[in-house]
């Protein structure tokens, strides 16, 4: 179980935050809090910087699980030198990436409740993210997009809540994805909810209103295999 205490998983609107390194692996940092997001739910994971009290700036390629331990790990980039164990640094996010995934990420959210389907698989990524639907008939790209704008239009806030493994066990019709196995097994569960559109267990980044995430339109729809549709949307 990993030992960080995630940040931006009550606020992902946190740019910065000092933090002490707690272990070296894997050319990576192990810090006992971080505001970088760990790859994981078809979201990347943060890129940014940490920096040190002597003025050194170490840059963040990456932020991953480690698989051996379950730890998050702040992979540095090429050569950086590895810091010192039990030095303070400040670690920062590179914003203007992180909120585009933040607003794509919604945005899926948002798709999940224009097209009431099972979803089989998802990714995000920079400007642009997929669905995959559990969906034999075909569907309207223009009607999808039109009705994914008013959505979003209607700028609704959004909310976390907190259930416990158990509460989810006993309701999975909480539960939208097929493929991805909701973040369970540490006690409790985040519900993200957008006010009267969407509620399901997620622990992704997001906006704080819909209406963050502006115009967006599907790009694309793909048939893939017999009963799979998906669904490409990038910002408009």
């Amino acid at each position: 179980m990993t030992s960080t205490e995630k940040l931006y998983q009550e606020d992902p609107y946190m740019k910065e935050c000092r933090a002490i390194v707690t272990g070296i692996a894997d050319h990576g940092v192990i810090l006992d809090r971080s505001v970088f997001y760990c790859q994981g739910g078809g979201q990347p994971g943060d890129t940014g910087v940490l920096a040190l009290t002597d003025g050194r700036l170490l840059k963040v390629a990456n932020t991953i699980t480690q698989q051996e331990t379950g730890e998050q790990l702040h992979v540095l980039d090429g050569d950086e030198a590895l810091p010192a164990l039990g030095v303070e640094v400040t670690a920062r996010i590179d914003w203007d990436r992180r909120y585009g995934f933040m607003r794509m990420h919604s945005c899926m959210h948002m798709l999940c409740a224009v097209i009431d389907a099972p979803v089989t698989g998802g990714s995000v990524s920079e400007g642009r993210a997929r669905l995959d639907f559990d969906l034999p008939e075909p569907i309207d790209k223009a009607e999808v997009t039109e009705a994914l704008n008013r959505l979003i239009q209607q700028d609704k806030p959004r909310h976390f809540k907190w259930i416990t493994d158990e509460e989810l066990q006993s309701q999975q019709d909480l539960v939208r994805t097929m493929s991805v196995s909701p973040p369970a097994g540490q006690g409790r569960v985040r519900l993200v909810e957008f006010e009267g559109i969407d509620l399901q267990p997620c622990g992704g980044t997001h906006v704080a209103r819909s209406g963050e995430i502006g115009p967006v339109r599907v790009c694309k729809i793909e048939k893939k295999g017999k009963q799979n549709r998906r669904v490409i949307v990038e910002f408009a």
